[in-house]
Order: C-alpha cells, then structure tokens, then sequence
C-alpha cells in the first residue's frame, strides 16, 4: 500500500472517531494521531466541529499541538518553547513520538520549495549533530518510510530530493497553486497553438515540394521523351541515306561490268 492511501485510510479512521468524541478523550485522539508513523496529514482533523470546540477549555494546549503538526515545524516548536517553557498553561512539552514526527514533517516542508538539500541547513534545521546521524535519520525514517525518495551525495554534503509527499495546504496555498496552473495551463494552450501553427506549416511545403517534384519529374520526361523522338527521327535518316548510297554503287557496278555480246541468230 502507498503512502497516500494508507494516509487517505487513516485519516478517515481519525475523522470519524474526533467525531464521536469530546473534552480529555478528544485531546488522547490528537496526541494519537500526532504520534502515529504514517499520519503526515492533519487538517481534516482539525477541521472536524468537535476539534475547534477544545479552544478556551482546559485541553486546548492539544488544539495548539495539532496546528503546529498542520503547518509547523521543529524550529517553530523550538521558538514556542522558548518563549513558554516553564509554564505548563501555554506549552506542552511533545513526546518521542511526536518529535520525530514533526522532524519529519520539517523535512517535507523544506524538499518543497528546494530539491537540493545542503547537509549543514538539515543538521540546524533538525537539531542533528553530525552526518552520521542526519543520514541515519533520512534513510530509516523518511525514506524506509516512504515519505521522501532521493539520493545522499556525501561529497557535495546534500541531500537530492526526487519525491517528496505534500503536506497539508497552508493559506492562501491553494489560491497560489491554482494561479500557476493556470498560467502553466495559458502557457500550455499557446504552446499547443503554436505548434499547430507549425504543423499546418510543415504540411503546406511538403504539399510544396511534392509538387515541385512532381513538376520536375515531368519536365524530365518530357526532355526524356523529346530526345528519344530527335534520336529516332536522326537514326531514321541515316538508315534513308544509308539505303540510297546502296543503290548508286549497285547501278554503278552494273555498269562497269562488261556486257556480253549478242550473237546473231543463225
């Protein structure tokens, strides 16, 4: 199975049990899904009623958590923490689980925009804190995990991204996206027009040259043709003028020959 249905799976499994729940019980759901090892994706969830209800009550710390797994990253809970540690009323400390998840949502985060990642901006990004780990990392627990596919180039020190999946839309994301595939798609039709264009010009010269051979061709058999009457007619009259140089030497020899003489009849 494929990262995306196993997601499209578990994120319908989540959807439907948020629905149903409430209060504590809807906060262990979030710490749940958050942690699990091949939810990426966390935006239905928080568009279910029940979830935007936990804002203002006692659980709304869980509430905050799943939007940071939305759009966050490891920097952004490492700048909330640093503003909030200490009080247990505005920062929840993420377990194991959850930390290697939101490291490797940090990762698909940044193969979007760069496909070309520099080791040393993946170890600060990460808080790794040397190559032997950042690799450790980027093998067992992105790629194994199919989340990202790519190659490690150990001597340019970077890590060549070929696929990696999407994270759930930020805002105005989806407006963004939809600008440039129609201008891809407005490029694309005159594209498509222009080489019809040249279509329709290729088809009209080869119309052209065949033509133009087809005039050339003819006029080689009619040079062809009028050469073989001018050969037949000159072959003729030398056969004519032959035969009539015959007829002379004939009547020439006839009369150089000596004629017998008549004997009278007695």
């Amino acid at each position: 199975m494929d990262i995306e249905q196993r997601q499209a799976e578990l994120i319908d499994q989540f959807v439907r049990q948020a629905s149903a729940l409430e209060g504590s019980a809807l906060a262990s759901l979030i710490v749940d899904a958050t942690s699990h090892p091949y939810l990426f994706a966390f935006s239905e969830i928080l568009a279910v009623p029940s979830v935007s209800e936990l804002e203002g009550t006692d659980n709304s710390l869980y509430l905050n958590v799943l939007r940071l797994f939305v759009h966050g990253t490891w920097s952004d809970y490492k700048a909330t923490k640093s503003v909030f540690e200490g009080n247990a009323d505005h920062f929840l400390q993420l377990v194991p689980d959850q930390i290697l998840k939101l490291k490797q949502l940090t990762v698909l985060t940044l193969a979007e925009t760069n496909k070309v990642l520099p080791y040393d901006e993946l170890m600060q990004e990460l808080d790794v804190t040397n190559v032997r780990e950042l690799e450790d990392f980027l093998i067992n627990e992105c790629m194994y995990v199919g989340i990202v596919r790519g190659k490690l180039d150990q001597l340019r020190r970077c890590f060549e991204v070929q696929f990696a999946a999407g994270r759930d839309l930020r805002p105005g994301q989806l407006t963004n996206m939809i600008q440039t595939l129609s201008s891809w798609l407005a490029t694309s039709d005159n594209l498509l027009v222009s080489i019809q264009e040249k279509i329709k010009w290729a088809d009209t010269m080869s119309e052209l040259d065949k033509k133009h051979r087809k005039d050339i061709e003819d006029k080689v058999e009619e040079v062809k043709k009028s050469l073989s009457l001018k050969a037949d007619i000159e072959f003729r009259g030398h056969e004519e003028v032959y035969s009539e140089r015959g007829g002379v030497m004939d009547y020439e020899e006839d009369r150089s020959r000596p004629k017998r003489r008549r004997h009278p009849l007695s």
